[in-house]
């Protein structure tokens, strides 16, 4: 099962690190493959007031250090197709916003680097248009046959569903795009963001974390490779997306529940 889990953002050194050691046993976990997740820069926030993290080059040096202190695999956004080169040096994998999921430099900047490619859906996206997202990370690692989980998996592109757009301020997930989409590549589920809800009249982003759960739950029985979770030690202070995150300690009583369901 792979494991991406940390901070939305990168808010200050001490709680990078301290959610960072809160999260050691799942990377000593022989049956998780895990990822480390924290952004240097939310550059999507609804409002241009909002928090967005201390940047690329503080960020690397925070993300660098977590790598060598902990041992971790690390996962960060990019936003624009010079910023590819420079993160694959700290990243392992490159994750592409959901917003900019189509960006065919950005897409093709990330996929010249080393890195996995991890690729968020569209909220406004059909599950069916991603394979051609899919294809140009391909095509640019020198694949030239039809875009298939395997080769996918092999030349190192992943794909996230976070939820579809349902009228204004709303998301929901269709389970069958997890089906649709594994038949292109491997298949992440970002459970926290799917339960967002998207800013359609105040400055910021709300979310309703009860249903993280039972999300999760759903599509570890439809079948994905693994979960996505934004993690806090109090996502009451978060200074992004706190409403969707769940607590460090729920994580731990999630796992197990979906790993019991994967051996179903």
């Amino acid at each position: 099962m792979i494991l991406i889990a940390g901070p939305c953002v990168i808010e200050s050194r001490d709680n990078l690190f301290k959610i960072a050691d809160s999260l050691k046993e799942y990377n000593q976990d022989c049956t998780i493959d895990f990822y480390f997740k924290a952004s240097f820069d939310k550059a999507n926030r609804t409002s241009i007031d909002s928090f967005r993290g201390p940047g690329l080059q503080e960020g690397l040096k925070l993300l660098q250090e977590i790598k060598e202190y902990f041992g971790y695999k690390i996962l960060t956004d990019i936003h624009e197709s010079n910023q590819a080169e420079v993160v694959a040096e700290v990243a392992d994998v490159l994750q592409i916003p959901a917003f900019l999921c189509r960006q065919t430099d950005l897409l093709v900047a990330a996929a010249k680097t080393s890195s996995v490619v991890n690729i968020k859906k569209g909220q406004f996206l059909a599950p069916q248009a991603m394979e051609h997202s899919v294809k140009k990370v391909l095509k640019t690692r020198g694949f030239s046959g039809e875009v298939n989980y395997k080769d996918a998996k092999k030349y190192g592109v992943w794909l996230t569903e976070r939820g579809s757009t349902f009228g204004y301020g709303n998301l929901v997930v269709d389970m069958r795009s997890l089906k649709i989409m594994r038949d292109y590549a491997p298949v992440i589920f970002d459970a926290t963001h799917s339960v967002q809800i998207p800013a359609s009249k105040d400055a910021n982003s709300g979310g309703d974390s009860s249903f993280v759960v039972p999300l999760s739950r759903a599509a570890a029985a439809v079948g994905v490779d693994g979960f996505f979770f934004e993690t806090h030690f109090d996502p009451t202070i978060a200074l992004s997306d706190g409403a969707n995150m769940i607590k460090l300690e729920e994580l731990k009583v999630l796992l197990e529940q979906l790993k019991q369901i994967n051996m179903i």
